[in-house]
């Protein structure tokens, strides 16, 4: 979206519309702004300052795409939740740090521009800058015919919060006796698509006529991914939180260690939820095993947060005021096994 990033020419688009669609973008954007936003799109870099309450602010930053899930979006020629998607898989990488998101800007690629579908895009993240507290301060636009056939794109994002030195959530605090506590997913987030498209076509599925609870299969894959800023934000505000897990590519087997000190374990209960339908989809429909879901998949957790359990009562509270789906899913002991997750069924 900076000024050098929207050409044209080679597309056949007609100038005027592509200046009106230019504005149009700077509009939308312009909707997410901060206090913090000095300069937005449309010069040739953004200018943001560092919010005035912290004493001791430092930058985290994250860049992520939606993967193969982007696939599923071209086929169906949905563009609005993929935007949310790229948003979410940036913004909440950073606020398992206890990172403030502050700006955004996405890089979009194709063979030759669709104002429309460019638009749902830049909508879709609009979507999810707002959801997450965040500006979109710009971005490139880039036509690459002859890299990109058809109306085959791209997307990626860029996000950069800030965090006050003292309160950064790392992990290093956790001890024996913490308790773990879900935040629900809306389904597989943008994870593990490569293989459900190899089930897709391995059986021959209908997308559109296979239901799963009397929605589409294609609505229920393509379910934008859960942004958990602001509830997590709240939380931290009044609970001290020893660590903050995602759930993306490698699943529980992969991200959980991320967070955990040598010689920690965490045991989870399979018992004190149900995945969602779409999970139990994958797995007969792929005949997965137990192991392989866990490691590709969220399973219905979007996010896993540790603390000490005097505090659970009071978290679960907060996070349902919040309309999150929370419960107790587990906790931490010491443990010199080189098994660092443990899912009991």
């Amino acid at each position: 979206m900076n000024k050098s990033s929207l050409s044209y020419k080679d597309s056949g688009v007609d100038v005027y519309k592509s200046n009106m669609f230019v504005k149009r973008l700077k509009k939308i954007a312009k909707t997410t702004f901060r206090p913090e936003v000095i300069q937005g799109p449309g010069g040739f870099a953004a200018l943001c300052s560092i919010p005035k309450k912290y004493h001791e602010p430092i930058l985290v930053s994250s860049t992520d795409g939606v993967g193969t899930k982007i696939k599923l979006a071209m086929q169906f020629k949905c563009y609005d939740t993929i935007g949310i998607d790229v948003v979410a898989m940036c913004v909440n990488d950073i606020i398992v740090l206890g990172a403030e998101p502050v700006f955004f800007l996405d890089y979009y690629a194709t063979s030759y521009i669709k104002i429309d579908a460019v638009s749902s895009i830049i909508n879709g993240i609009t979507e999810g800058c707002l959801k997450a507290g965040c500006s979109l301060v710009g971005g490139e636009t880039a036509e690459m015919p002859g890299i990109y056939n058809d109306e085959d794109y791209d997307i990626a994002g860029f996000c950069v919060g800030v965090v006050e030195k003292t309160k950064i959530i790392d992990g290093r605090k956790i001890t024996d006796g913490d308790v773990l506590i879900a935040l629900g997913s809306s389904g597989p987030h943008a994870n593990g698509y490569s293989l459900i498209h190899k089930i897709i076509n391995d059986s021959k599925t209908d997308l559109q006529k296979t239901l799963i609870r009397g929605r589409p299969l294609m609505e229920c894959l393509l379910q934008p991914t859960r942004i958990y800023v602001k509830n997590i934000l709240t939380l931290i505000e009044d609970i001290d939180v020893h660590a903050i897990v995602h759930l993306t590519g490698g699943g529980f087997w992969d991200n959980i260690p991320r967070v955990l000190p040598n010689h920690t374990q965490a045991i989870l209960e399979e018992s004190t939820w149900e995945w969602p339908e779409i999970f139990k989809w994958i797995q007969k429909s792929g005949n997965i095993s137990r192991f392989d879901m866990y490691h590709t998949f969220n399973c219905g957790v979007g996010m896993i947060i540790a603390l000490h359990p005097s505090l659970v009562d009071k978290a679960l509270q907060a996070m349902a005021d919040s309309g999150e789906i929370a419960w107790k899913i587990g906790m931490i002991k010491t443990s010199s096994s080189n098994d660092r997750v443990v899912i009991n069924p």
